[in-house]
């Protein structure tokens, strides 16, 4: 008997009828108050992948946090707006109870061969195997569901700083526990799987949440099943923290140096 893993059975959808379905919150992705916002994303995103309409790979993925979602099922509907010859656009909503939760565009599109040029730069880092994770158990059940290995900008909760804001860049390799070949859904999760830029900077938690995700995807499908399970670099920053919002930049590459995805989002805070 096969055992999902953890992040495949959160992210499961049971259709319904055209293009809706229903899945259900995980413990092994429970937040502060909710599911993992990660985990949201990536199983609207998964209703699309798995389309049979669908053409390519996703390159963007924006997923708007519209309101709590509680422990429990919720339906999730898609709707392909238009497709042309290479590219291709959906919009995905996720509803609770009659209310909608959250709402997505995909954007989806077949990579041709052209003329490339990668200027981005992998930040500088040791070797994943040469810095030790830090337990984040005991927390939330998402933070069970990856290793972290921080070699800057490690979480410090509870230690609000004496000295003024503390850095908001965090540079810390991450992966999947248990381990899984990294494709999409993963790295769509692994977008948002940096703690608000509020906790990093300030070292104490209250009300706060991600509002707005935005995923560029720089790679295809061939590229991230060649990485494996093996640990991602993850960096994460922020520019601004004014009147109650924040933003949070972050970057994502494979330990070749290939850039696999970037996000931005903006998230709300309350003193």
């Amino acid at each position: 008997m096969t055992t999902l893993h953890p992040l495949d059975e959160a992210t499961t959808l049971t259709l319904t009828g055209a293009r809706t379905a229903v899945g259900a919150t995980s413990h092994w992705y429970a937040n502060m108050a909710g599911p993992f916002g990660g985990t949201t994303a990536a199983t609207m995103l998964r209703a699309v992948l798995e389309d049979p309409a669908r053409i390519g790979d996703p390159i963007a993925l924006t997923v708007n946090f519209c309101g709590g979602i509680a422990d429990g099922p919720f339906e999730v509907i898609w709707i392909e707006k238009r497709t042309g010859r290479t590219v291709q656009h959906w919009t995905v909503d996720l509803t609770q109870n009659g209310k909608v939760a959250a709402t997505a565009s995909v954007v989806c599109a077949r990579r041709t061969e052209t003329w490339t040029h990668r200027p981005a730069m992998m930040p500088a880092a040791p070797l994943a195997r040469e810095v030790e994770p830090l337990f984040m158990g005991g927390r939330n059940g998402w933070t069970q569901r990856y290793a972290f290995r921080f070699i800057e900008g490690a979480p410090r909760f509870g230690e609000p700083p004496t000295d003024g804001p503390r850095s908001a860049r965090t540079l810390c390799w991450l992966s999947d526990l248990p381990d899984r070949t990294l494709d999409f859904l993963s790295l769509a999760a692994l977008s948002d799987a940096f703690i608000v830029r509020i906790i990093q900077v300030r070292g104490t938690i209250g009300p706060m949440g991600t509002i707005t995700l935005t995923t560029y995807f720089h790679t295809d499908g061939e590229a991230l099943a060649a990485n494996g399970s093996r640990p991602i670099l993850g960096a994460a920053d922020a520019k601004v923290f004014n009147r109650g919002f924040a933003d949070q930049e972050a970057s994502l590459w494979r330990d070749d140096g290939l850039l696999l995805a970037t996000s931005v989002q903006a998230s709300f805070y309350r003193d």
